[in-house]
């Protein structure tokens, strides 16, 4: 695993969402909605979580009918660990209270 560094206020938010539940796998939309991302700020997030290997990604196994798989993504054991770490920090938590008041 690459040591994550210093997270953007952004990816707290992402991350505190995905450790809100860390056992549900979640869907990229839907996670953007919550935290008020929009794809092209969300995804490069959710993209480089996977990379440093603190989020898993999957296919959807079985989507409604007439829609394509989407992906799916939830935190790994590392990335929970520091989604925790990360909450704990006050600047950050400052940084992400600010960006949910917005």
């Amino acid at each position: 695993m690459v040591r994550p560094r210093r997270p953007s206020a952004q990816t707290a938010l992402v991350l505190a969402a995905l450790a809100d539940d860390p056992a549900v796998w979640r869907y990229g939309y839907e996670l953007g909605r919550q935290v008020g991302l929009k794809a092209g700020s969300l995804y490069p997030i959710l993209i480089r979580l996977r990379d440093r290997e603190l989020l898993e990604a999957a296919w959807e196994d079985d989507p409604a009918p007439g829609r394509p798989p989407r992906h799916l993504y939830r935190l790994t054991t590392d990335g929970l660990r520091w989604a925790a770490e990360t909450a704990a920090q006050p600047a950050l938590v400052r940084a992400v209270t600010r960006l949910r008041e917005a």
